[in-house]
């Protein structure tokens, strides 16, 4: 878990590179979006500090540019791991076992839906469906649909992320 200081540090070691973002939008009406995308491309997600700064740079409130992070869910306020895992939950993977596949990646990451892996390596997410229901049960990771799943597979496929 990152502390307060070491956010404050990362945040410091990395503003030259949120300045020259803030420069190739300068001057454009409503960038406020492509600056928070770029600068969550920096940290994998959007640390306070760097909020705080582009409020101040922009010369917006805080409040609004909370407003529109915590509107959109692409934005992140807290760390996300580089492996990103969404486990389904809609109906066929919950017939057919869903929520073990889901126990099993929360048991062999040691954390639970929602969270990420204190070395950053994996986040786990749910979802209502992911739209592969003819290969239920599934998950993605990075993108990349495994389907038919067992709570066996989980330890293989979880090793060629490492």
């Amino acid at each position: 878990m990152m502390t307060s200081n070491s956010v404050q540090e990362a945040f410091e070691q990395k503003k030259d590179k949120i300045d020259e973002i803030m420069r190739k939008y300068e001057g454009q009406e409503g960038s406020l979006i492509a600056v928070l995308q770029d600068v969550q491309d920096l940290f994998n997600y959007l640390p306070r500090p760097s909020l705080v700064y582009i409020a101040e740079r922009l010369h917006v409130p805080i409040a609004d540019v909370y407003g529109v992070v915590t509107f959109y869910s692409q934005f992140h306020l807290n760390p996300r791991g580089r492996n990103i895992i969404c486990c389904c939950q809609g109906t066929a993977c919950h017939v057919r076992g869903g929520k073990h596949i889901l126990a099993e990646l929360e048991k062999q990451l040691g954390i639970k839906a929602g969270n990420t892996t204190d070395d950053q390596k994996f986040t786990l997410e749910t979802i209502a469906c992911l739209g592969a229901c003819g290969m239920s049960p599934v998950m993605q990771i990075n993108g990349e649909t495994y389907g038919r799943l067992t709570s066996d597979d989980i330890s293989r496929i979880l090793a060629s992320y490492e």
